[in-house]
């Protein structure tokens, strides 16, 4: 387990740097649990809505406050043990069992309990401090990097609302990193409960794509302790003949052809069937150069390149005595030479008016 949160620490200062800003301006003391909603949560730590609460299943670490009415010398506030029993409860020898039951059936115990001491006992049981989750933490290519308190089953989707919607930088895909084993599974969740590898942190990916059109597996419950990382896409560079050069952002499947007409097309002048790649070997400081037809794609005679992260793709100008930049030329010079012939013609005109 310590092996698996170190890792998940290094993941986050390697990638997440501005999560530390973020703590470091969050105001002190407790917070107001707000409503979900499409405005941008504030810097820091951020609990969802407490829709839900009322089926809160308690955990080791949660603070109980328990009141016995007319016997206040029994009141206690007392924390779950790590076993998730109640062990010190005054005159009771027998712990109470709280983990993963609700503040009614642990009531319903406790009266029991004290039933053999007292008569008719009048008890309530309050979660007086709700610790047992670790909060999830959302960072990479999102608008408001945060962290979450786990008051309740949440899926992915609204930790996406809570930090603001993705950023132009989201490479398309969404890794979570699980940290810690599943309090309280459902039936059928038994095996995501089970203690986590020392060696390795266990985390799934999820498609960006997938979530937005709404595929129930790519909305998964995000479990407390996660780590959500957005990842961020690695650039390509479009350089040469085109008609606004620019870097631009690695995502899903991205070929020549989307990422040319990302960057508006083609100039007339280009030479698209001699586009050249420059590729950073793996490993090593130089590059090949892959040469594309893409006359021929444009033509669907062979399939469209795909590109990846950091590929220079550069497209070159027609010489000047190929057929398109002739024909250009001749356009230009006719165009030229008709416009000043119209304003020879003028002035002359103009000059006979006046004299």
């Amino acid at each position: 387990m310590k092996k698996s949160l170190v890792y998940a620490a290094i993941v986050i200062s390697l990638m997440f740097p501005a999560l530390a800003r973020t703590q470091e301006s969050q105001s002190t003391g407790s917070q107001d649990v707000p409503q979900v909603s499409n405005s941008r949560p504030s810097p820091g730590d951020t609990a969802v809505d407490s829709q839900g609460i009322k089926n809160y299943l308690i955990g080791p670490g949660d603070v109980l406050d328990i009141r016995v009415f007319g016997q206040s010398d029994l009141n206690a506030v007392v924390e779950v043990d790590s076993d998730g029993n109640i062990s010190s409860l005054p005159f009771l020898e027998s712990p109470i069992s709280a983990k993963c039951r609700t503040e009614k059936e642990v009531q319903k115990d406790i009266i029991k309990a004290y039933g053999k001491i007292l008569k008719n006992p009048q008890i309530s049981v309050h979660i007086a401090e709700r610790k047992s989750r670790q909060p999830a933490t959302v960072f990479g290519a999102v608008r408001q990097p945060t962290r979450v308190q786990m008051q309740r089953r949440i899926r992915l989707n609204e930790l996406v609302v809570v930090s603001g919607g993705f950023t132009d930088r989201a490479s398309g895909t969404i890794q979570i990193f699980h940290t810690e084993p599943l309090l309280c599974p459902l039936p059928g969740e038994e095996a995501l409960a089970a203690p986590l590898d020392d060696t390795k942190t266990p985390f799934e990916i999820v498609k960006i794509s997938e979530l937005s059109s709404g595929k129930p597996q790519a909305n998964p419950v995000v479990r407390p302790g996660d780590y959500v990382m957005v990842t961020e896409a690695e650039p390509v560079y479009i350089m040469g003949s085109v008609v606004s050069p620019q870097g631009i952002f690695l995502r899903d499947q991205l070929t020549l052809g989307r990422a040319l007409a990302m960057v508006g097309g083609a100039r007339r002048e280009a030479k698209i069937s001699d586009v050249q790649i420059y590729r950073r070997k793996p490993g090593a400081l130089t590059q090949e150069t892959i040469k594309v037809n893409y006359a021929a794609i444009k033509k669907n005679q062979i399939p469209d390149f795909p590109l990846q992260a950091f590929d220079i793709v550069e497209v070159p100008e027609a010489g000047i005595f190929s057929g398109p930049r002739i024909i250009q030329t001749l356009v230009g010079a006719v165009s030229g030479g008709l416009g000043q012939m119209v304003s020879s013609g003028g002035a002359s005109i103009a000059n006979r008016v006046i004299y």
